[in-house]
């Protein structure tokens, strides 16, 4: 993936304020929600570039399979099980 470009953006502070809160609804950052607004009204205008590709994909990365390594049941080995209580 190209690097992503880098811009210093003026904005009235209004602005920023009512975009920043519109992005903490939609559990975005700003810069991700001022990215989301730019591609939508180019892509409303007929606008958006083909070869713009698609937007990074946010949020945390999943989880890793556990399984997947040792092909081990979680609780199968020693220490792990369901033992019986108070022996």
């Amino acid at each position: 993936m190209p690097e992503r470009k880098k811009v210093l953006l003026r904005l009235d502070p209004a602005i920023h304020d009512a975009v920043a809160r519109w992005a903490g609804d939609e559990l975005r950052s700003t810069n991700a929600q001022i990215e989301f607004l730019l591609r939508r009204a180019l892509s409303q205008a007929g606008r958006l570039p083909d070869n713009a590709g698609k937007p990074p994909r946010r949020g945390r990365p999943p989880k890793e399979d556990p399984l997947a390594e040792t092909g081990e049941v979680p609780g199968s080995g020693e220490g792990g099980g369901q033992g019986t209580v108070g022996t």
